[in-house]
């Protein structure tokens, strides 16, 4: 399929919108009270810092909403008062936030259901309004809904728009896409369909097992195991990792993907000699800006001595929880929360989900005495979430 066609001929339908309805004005005061922050706005003016008794807050210098979180969810909300009446889809989360999809539940935007992993757009008929999420849809899914008559407004983010124009390139140049993604993930899912051939690596020790096999060879038979559902239907290895192009999704941890880019340059460099590089490696920069300034920011957040960091987003927000491993790869004692009601100011507890595992309960959260407590957010966690979670925080220390 011609996705570029296809996107192209999407963008001049009558039934598509990217852009808003121009009513930035009339949701800006519901944005407003739903998500922004007066304590937030008072701890950036004095230096990200905060000293209540005993307790000192250190707070991350980028975090929270990005610019194409504020985008897509302003457009959800310019989407409801532009068509108040007519039936009103999102094809997933909005952004990963479990405060912001409740309030779409709220205003009645109906969530395409899933069963078995697989979205049933049954429902969907001729006439209804759907929203595109702001981490994207799948070709397929934008095919049926415009073929079926939908309106659709497209909330993508432009940084995840160029990692779709990327992939296009390869396919155009016939270069198989390495994907530094997670394969289930929403963005991963969307960004593969836009691909021609593709394998999607989860981490450097993935792109390591790729690069050996392209140097040395190996069982295709084994390789295929390992990556069987990770690639285009009817990938072969010893056919498909001649000519390499390397992209991501865009919240993956930035370190990483710059790792990963290398290792494979190295790898077609040393495999084909740097007279032939350029006809086997292509690489484009499609790390998004919000993803890294949060990164960074954590890095000199955990420069400081802190007695515990919280990090505050979505379980299912990947750029939240590269937040986490930053933390944890510097030994300080961290907790993922998803809302402010996982923080129990009462008791002194903490329902919080340790990277990889399961949720879990921490008594005694707080320690006795003075405290330094690290805060951050991912790029989809509201302001007033981490207000409220301060606020708790203050409310623990007094007692």
């Amino acid at each position: 399929m011609d996705t570029h066609a296809f996107k192209r001929s999407l963008h001049h339908s009558e039934r598509y919108n990217r852009r808003g309805f121009g009513r930035a004005e009339e949701v800006a005061e519901s944005l407003e009270q739903a998500y922004q922050s007066g304590l937030i706005g008072t701890i950036r003016d004095n230096g990200y810092k905060l000293s209540h008794g005993r307790l000192n807050v250190r707070l991350a210098e980028a975090f929270g909403f990005c610019w194409g979180v504020e985008r897509a969810v302003a457009m959800a909300y310019e989407t409801r008062r532009h068509y108040p009446k007519e039936r009103l889809w999102i094809t997933n989360e909005i952004i990963h936030n479990p405060s912001v999809n409740d309030h779409l539940r709220e205003m009645d935007v109906q969530f395409i259901p899933v069963e078995s992993g697989v979205k049933d757009f049954s429902g969907v008929t001729s006439g209804d309004v759907v929203i595109l999420p702001a981490f994207g849809a799948t070709v397929q899914e934008m095919q049926l809904l415009n073929e079926r008559g939908c309106h659709i407004v497209d909330t993508t983010c432009p940084w995840v728009s160029k990692v779709w124009t990327t992939v296009e390139k390869h396919k155009k140049h016939t270069f198989t896409s390495i994907i530094h993604g997670k394969v289930k993930h929403e963005e991963t899912l969307a960004t593969s369909s836009f691909a021609g051939t593709y394998l999607v690596v989860l981490d450097l020790e993935e792109a390591q097992l790729v690069a050996d096999y392209i140097l040395g060879g190996g069982d295709s038979a084994t390789f295929m195991e390992r990556f069987a559902k990770a690639c285009s239907p009817g990938f072969d290895p010893d056919r498909d990792l001649k000519r390499l192009g390397v992209a991501n999704q865009t919240t993956m941890l930035k370190s990483e993907t710059e790792e990963i880019g290398r290792l494979f340059e190295r790898t077609m460099l040393s495999k084909y000699g740097p007279t032939q590089l350029n006809e086997h490696f292509l690489a484009f920069n499609t790390i998004c800006d919000a993803t890294q300034e949060r990164q960074d920011a954590i890095f000199s957040l955990v420069d400081e001595p802190l007695d515990l960091l919280v990090v505050i987003g979505g379980f299912n927000s990947s750029n939240t929880t590269h937040l986490q491993e930053i933390a944890i790869s510097r030994g300080i004692r961290s907790f993922h929360i998803d809302t402010p009601d996982r923080l129990d100011s009462d008791a002194n507890t903490i329902e919080h989900k340790p990277l990889g595992d399961d949720l879990r309960t921490d008594t005694n959260f707080l320690p006795a005495g003075p405290v330094t407590v690290g805060i951050t957010s991912g790029a989809s966690t509201p302001d007033r979430a981490v207000e409220e979670v301060i606020e708790k925080l203050m409310r623990l220390s007094e007692s």
